[in-house]
């Protein structure tokens, strides 16, 4: 019961679209009608500027850290901790509260992966950070976090196989969601980050 009532609370909160409020409250408009059309941190900078996308970003940041805290208050096995960050996640991607069309879920992916893998979780961050600056591609350093941080933990730590499978699957959902992305870096079309223009 604990387990299932973790994750049903991590979904409606991690439903909970910071980017959509803060953009309809200033703005009047859906972020997801405008720029790139994604409820996420990167599409509130095109749109608002870099104060409001920062502050959406740490509030994104902290569904999945405060998701992940009532998991271990609650005294959960580790896989069910990682899965109600995933439920946070999924409700960041297909929010409840508005029609199930959200954004990517990466920083709701960075607050669960750097509570559930800290040490590989800043390791992959700050790699990440570098590859962004370097090319600013949001969009790569993005799937570079999501990818290494699970590989960091597989191959190094040896987490339990539950929160392994976990991890990855958070990562495939992440790839998922970022398809748009993946055939426009191939094709070398992506947007760089400080460029007008956007695409879904």
């Amino acid at each position: 019961m604990l387990i299932a009532f973790s994750i049903i609370i991590s979904y409606l909160i991690g439903s909970i679209s910071f980017s959509y409020l803060i953009t309809k409250k200033i703005k009047k408009i859906d972020i997801r009608q405008t720029g790139s059309g994604n409820a996420g941190a990167t599409n509130t900078m095109r749109v608002l500027g870099t104060g409001p996308a920062v502050g959406v970003l740490i509030l994104d940041v902290l569904k999945g850290v405060v998701c992940i805290l009532m998991a271990n208050l609650l005294g959960l096995p580790d896989w069910a901790v990682a899965l109600s960050g995933l439920a946070a996640i999924i409700g960041h991607d297909f929010p409840i509260y508005y029609g199930f069309k959200g954004g990517k879920g990466v920083a709701t992916t960075i607050g669960v992966f750097f509570m559930i893998m800290p040490l590989f979780a800043l390791i992959a961050g700050v790699i990440t950070i570098l590859i962004i600056a370097v090319t600013r591609f949001v969009s790569l350093g993005s799937l570079f976090f999501l990818l290494f941080t699970p590989i960091l933990g597989w191959i190094i730590h040896g987490y339990s196989a539950g929160v392994l499978v976990v991890a990855f699957l958070i990562t495939v959902l992440a790839f998922y969601q970022h398809r748009a992305n993946i055939v426009r870096l191939i094709q070398g079309k992506e947007n760089k980050l400080g460029h007008k223009k956007a695409q879904a």
